[in-house]
């Protein structure tokens, strides 16, 4: 036991070194914060976690976010700040399913600390087995694509804050059911402007391969240049089967993700143009991180909203520019 906890420290030790380092070189994102001394402190790694704690605490806790707008979370490594801010929090929440790997060992010291860490996808994926996995067995994390699958989520979360706070069981209950009310009208729009694509253009052309679930749960199938994790490399081979798929199914459309560089998207575009194929770039899509902050595209109900609807519109479907709510911003 003593070895194991020598070597638990050992690494922490190391990770802070790490953190130091990269916060020299790092650019903080503009991460959400609320620090309130009066409340407990709930944490967050990402937006859409987030969202779904601001949702069931609402005033009762205050929420920090680690990673903001427009930045990787599979390539994210935590600074000293962040170290500070999960050693400061009251509970934590993040994705799981390896989304914040270089932040695995930090959370699971968190863990063995005994305070209570909570990873929500993989919650969702021991109370139903439908997640995804690649060719070689690794787990999608995108869970949130799919609206039914993070209303599962919010049920996590729900009874997670509730065991932490169970004075505030009702309060937590009453949020949470008016939030799932949204979540399912949300999902209800999903399915109808989706299956609003001829059935011939239902493809979705993406940088990486995170929009699993959304095909899974909505129809469309969905190929991305590199895997479900971005520290996999795009191979010039698959750049080149793509391009073929692509002029081979006269795909009018394909997408760029906010977090992600665009770089590999323009080599499909300009492979297709040399074989004859005129394609567009339909719109930037949110894949691992959300909106900017303060927008309703910074919420996860805006992200998947702007997400389905710039999809529906780019392939030839049908969907009000304005989103489910008339609340997305329109771009000339």
């Amino acid at each position: 036991m003593k070895f194991i906890f020598a070597t638990q420290s050992l690494i922490y030790g190391l990770l802070l070194s790490v953190a130091l380092t990269h916060s020299a070189c790092q650019p903080k994102p503009a991460a959400e914060t609320n620090p309130n001394p009066d409340k407990p402190t709930a944490l967050a790694t990402i937006g859409m976690v987030a969202d779904l704690v601001r949702a069931v605490g609402g005033d009762d806790v205050a929420i920090t976010t680690l990673i903001g707008e427009g930045i990787d979370p599979h390539l994210y490594n935590p600074t000293l700040a962040d170290v500070k801010a999960l050693d400061a929090a009251d509970i934590i929440f993040y994705n799981g399913l390896m989304l914040e790997g270089k932040m695995e060992e930090v959370l699971s010291k968190q863990s063995s600390d005994g305070k209570p860490v909570h990873a929500i996808a993989e919650a969702v994926k021991n109370r139903q087995n439908f997640l995804l996995e690649d060719e070689e067995g690794h787990t999608d994390p995108h869970v949130w694509m799919d609206v039914k699958a993070w209303t599962m989520a919010l049920d996590e979360v729900t009874a997670a804050l509730t065991a932490f706070l169970p004075q505030k069981k009702e309060a937590f209950t009453v949020r949470a059911n008016a939030y799932k009310e949204k979540l399912t009208e949300l999902d209800a729009y999903a399915q109808k402007t989706i299956s609003s694509i001829p059935e011939e253009s239902r493809f979705l052309i993406t940088a990486h391969d995170a929009f699993g679930y959304l095909a899974q749960a909505y129809g469309i199938e969905v190929k991305g240049i590199q895997g479900i994790s971005t520290e996999s490399e795009a191979a010039i081979r698959d750049i080149e089967e793509l391009v073929t798929f692509i002029v081979d199914q006269k795909i009018p459309a394909i997408f760029v993700e906010s977090s992600l560089s665009d770089k590999n998207v323009k080599a499909l575009i300009e492979g297709a143009q040399a074989k004859g194929q005129q394609v567009l770039i339909g719109g930037e899509l949110f894949s691992d991180a959300m909106g900017p902050a303060g927008t309703y595209e910074g919420s996860y109900i805006g992200m998947i909203d702007h997400n389905v609807t710039t999809i529906t519109n780019a392939l030839g479907g049908q969907a009000p520019a304005t989103g489910l709510n008339g609340n997305l911003t329109v771009h000339e």
